[in-house]
């Protein structure tokens, strides 16, 4: 049997594993341990496991998933979520349609400090909610706006995911986090302007609006400055070179830290299930880190990555970037999102890079198809966690979130045509 067809029978597997329920990161590593002890030895993939383990395990560039994670939960925890939208909805409530803007750009600020999709849906979902509802808003429209806001916090930096690529793929994970600034900020005014053109043909999917003096607005200000404070000096000091990932990473943990404290956002139950939570968020992410190295270096080996540069990096990149992007999206229906990050990753990487192009852009790329794949039924995480916070029926979620689903692969199809988008401030940090 030939190194390709064993590689195919092992992506089969795999497939067979995550729809069996088997955690994706130890799905991998079962997958990828068997055919590397089948296309070379048992003893060369035991070896191969460990040194994996423990080369993953140490690795000093990793340490910046646990310190913006942990960010990410004392940022949850002080309540910034609700000042954020209380703010915004206080500056464009005065629209037809404004809370649904303030939502989609609250998501789009706590993402900024967050980095994570749960955390933002999570938070945002439980202050929002109540206020659109307050204001006769349509539940499929609180529902797109709450969903598709909230799958923002894997592009714009800080972003997990975005780590997670760069460690498969030893691309700059500095320069990948601040490649999602701008693709980030273009996303969220597409997520913002479809909702404010539904409101403007559809006038019932938002009847309320809500007033506030130009003193109110001020006043709300007051209560979100540390956001663009800790976005500034942590992603300011990655892009100016002051501080590498890691440290950013940990100077934002320490500065959302002393602004809890300092204000007394925070309890010791609420610091203590902060560490808590960060320990278990980075241990999901080490096995799948591990898993998809252990599994990336199978499909190496059994040369499919060298089978598909052969056969597709010479097509028209529109063509190339087109049939890629297809399969993330039948992927979508079916497979949890980090796991068609790690899988797809090995497999299309190495033809992308055949082909001529960035791998910082790729990543961009990656991380847009996914976000679509977070709102795809049947399996759409965020819709799912969108639903179940919000009391909203999940097929009203699904109808929902269909406008902004659009906008988003509209915003990929605009980075593929335009990779500068992306590539514009990473380039700068070159010089």
């Amino acid at each position: 049997m030939s190194n390709e067809m064993i590689g195919l029978l092992g992506i089969v597997l795999l497939f067979v594993l995550i729809l069996i329920k088997i955690p994706i990161g130890f799905s991998m590593i079962i997958v990828g341990a068997l055919g590397y002890a089948v296309l070379m030895s048992p003893a060369a993939a035991l070896a191969k496991l460990g040194a994996d383990l423990f080369n993953n395990a140490h690795s000093y560039s990793l340490s910046v998933i646990p310190m913006f994670t942990l960010m990410g939960m004392f940022i949850g925890q002080s309540g910034l979520g609700r000042d954020l939208f209380r703010a915004f909805n206080a500056w464009l409530g005065h629209i037809r349609g404004g809370l649904s803007i303030a939502t989609v750009v609250t998501c789009a600020a706590f993402a900024a400090v967050s980095g994570s999709v749960i955390a933002t849906t999570a938070t945002i979902a439980t202050v929002a909610v109540p206020e659109m509802r307050a204001m006769k808003y349509k539940d499929s429209l609180i529902a797109g706006c709450v969903a598709s806001g909230s799958t923002l916090g894997i592009l714009i930096p800080p972003s997990s995911v975005l780590i997670i690529y760069g460690v498969l793929t030893e691309e700059s994970i500095g320069q990948l986090l601040i490649a999602g600034i701008l693709p980030g900020l273009m996303t969220a005014f597409l997520l913002a302007l479809t909702a404010y053109i539904m409101v403007r043909i559809n006038p019932s999917l938002a009847p309320g609006v809500v007033k506030s003096t130009f003193s109110d607005r001020m006043n709300s200000l007051k209560l979100v400055w540390p956001i663009p404070m800790i976005f500034i000096i942590t992603m300011g000091g990655i892009y100016r070179g002051v501080f590498t990932p890691t440290e950013g990473g940990a100077i934002g943990a320490f500065m959302s830290l002393i602004f809890c404290l300092v204000g007394r956002r925070i309890k010791w139950q609420g610091f203590t299930a902060s560490l808590t939570e960060t320990a278990k968020v980075v241990a999901m992410l080490m096995i799948m880190l591990v898993g998809g190295v252990m599994f990336g270096n199978f499909l190496s080996i059994s040369r499919i990555p060298l089978f598909l540069t052969r056969h597709m990096s010479d097509l028209p990149p529109l063509i190339l970037m087109t049939t890629i992007f297809l399969c993330y999206f039948v992927a979508g229906f079916f497979m949890d999102a980090m796991a068609i990050l790690v899988i797809f990753t090995g497999l299309f990487y190495p033809m992308v890079l055949a082909a001529g192009y960035n791998g910082i852009w790729y990543g961009v790329v990656t991380i847009l198809m996914i976000l679509i794949g977070f709102l795809t039924p049947p399996v759409g995480v965020v819709s799912v966690i969108t639903a179940s916070i919000s009391k909203i029926k999940l097929e009203t979620v699904f109808k929902g979130v269909i406008p902004f689903w659009i906008a988003l692969i509209v915003s990929t199809f605009i980075i593929i045509l335009f990779p500068g988008i992306a590539t514009y401030l990473p380039n700068l940090m070159m010089r």
